[in-house]
C-alpha cells in the first residue's frame, strides 16, 4: 500500500556526454533526472575536470551530431556532444582544397613512355 503523502519516484534517464580533442575522446555514461537540460547534464558529468577548457554555459553542443541549445531537455539514450571551436574557416579550407585539386588535375595526365 502506497503512502498518499509520498512524492512520486524521480525517474532517471541513461545518457552519454562526449568530448574529443585531436588526441583523445571521452564518453561519460550518466543517469540524469528526467527533465534535465543539456547544460545540467554536462555539469553533472564533471567533464570539465578532465577538460578545463570546456565552459558549460557557453559551449556549442549537439545530440548525435545535430546542433542543440543548452536549454534543450535530454531524452533517454541521448549522446550529448560538446564541440570544440573551429581552428580554421571551413569555407577557406574547401576553397584551398578545390584550388589544389585543380592544379593536380592540370599537372596530371598521360605519362609519356620512351619509344612510344
Amino acid at each position: 500500500m502506497e503512502n498518499a503523502n509520498s512524492a512520486p519516484p524521480t525517474s532517471t534517464l541513461p545518457i552519454e556526454v562526449a568530448y574529443a580533442t585531436p588526441s583523445q575522446q571521452v564518453i561519460i555514461p550518466l543517469a540524469i533526472s528526467e527533465g534535465a537540460t543539456l547544460e545540467q547534464a554536462i555539469i553533472q558529468s564533471r567533464i570539465q575536470e578532465q577538460f578545463p577548457e570546456i565552459e558549460p554555459a557557453t559551449a556549442k553542443v549537439g545530440i548525435f551530431g545535430k546542433l542543440s541549445k543548452l536549454s534543450a531537455t535530454v531524452r533517454a539514450g541521448d549522446r550529448i556532444e560538446i564541440y570544440r571551436p573551429l581552428i580554421a574557416d571551413p569555407k577557406a579550407v574547401r576553397k584551398q582544397r578545390a584550388a589544389e585539386g585543380k592544379r593536380m588535375r592540370k599537372g596530371g595526365g598521360d605519362v609519356e613512355t620512351e619509344g612510344g
